[in-house]
């Protein structure tokens, strides 16, 4: 048996991911080549068929392997070395860039969260969950890297790695909005208004928890359009409105 590091505090998929990754990696199993099956995988290395499930999940969101029903996963080919993508949030000045930004999020976004509420694993709806508390705690100071880091996770779970990738480039800016001649209740620091973000946040996580990707869906589109209306005239400076 291969045992697995269960010391890591990572979790035994993620530990399985990384040693099929390296023997993919390593060439020990070729593009094209089918991988174990579960039961295989059960046996060498001690866990569960929900563990195996999981792992080659992950792989699959890499784009390291592919299923095929009922005739197993195969390692596809190598991926050339990626190129990186890039949206410069810097050049997000005017007003106009701010909603032209916002409707571009509302098109990527809303299907991440309906894909999200399909795909999901329980790992992945735990990790929504948890960036969801880390919101709701969160100092003032933290509020743009935890709203975030909540919008990623849900990226995540969509299956789909290019959705994860293309929020992940460009990064916490995103939430970072330039200050508008805004009511005074949309300032991240007034507690009614910041609810009613957190109330917007909690709606998306609830809709992927029961599976409804119409109502994720829904529910990523009045958050971001929300975000979109508290935008008035533009000024220099930037500030967070809860996005």
């Amino acid at each position: 048996m291969s045992e697995l590091d269960r010391e890591t505090g990572r979790g035994l998929a993620h530990e399985l991911v990384e040693r099929l990754r390296e023997r993919i990696l390593g060439g020990e199993i070729e593009p094209g080549q089918k991988l174990p099956p579960e039961s295989s995988l059960v046996s060498e290395f001690g866990v569960s068929r929900t563990v195996v499930r999981e792992a080659i999940s992950r792989l699959q969101a890499a784009g390291l392997v592919e299923t095929f029903q009922g005739r197993g996963s195969f390692v596809l080919d190598l991926p050339e070395p990626a190129r990186e993508f890039s949206l410069d949030t810097s050049r997000v000045r005017s007003h106009r860039d701010v909603l032209d930004l916002l409707d571009f999020r509302i098109g990527i976004e809303v299907e991440a969260a309906g894909l999200a509420a399909v795909r999901r694993t329980e790992h992945q709806l735990k990790a929504i969950g948890r960036a969801l508390d880390d919101f709701r705690r969160t100092r003032p100071g933290k509020v743009v890297e935890a709203d975030f880091t909540f919008h990623l996770k849900v990226a995540a779970a969509s299956g789909n790695r290019f959705y994860s990738e293309l929020l992940g480039s460009l990064g916490p800016m995103m939430i970072m909005l330039p200050r508008t001649r805004l009511d005074q209740s949309y300032s991240v620091a007034d507690q009614a208004h910041f609810t009613r973000v957190i109330v917007e946040h909690e709606n998306i996580h609830d809709a992927i928890a029961r599976s409804d990707p119409e109502g994720a869906r829904a529910a990523a589109r009045v958050h971001l359009s929300n975000t979109r209306h508290r935008l008035q005239v533009p000024s220099a400076t930037t500030a967070p409105t809860g996005g």
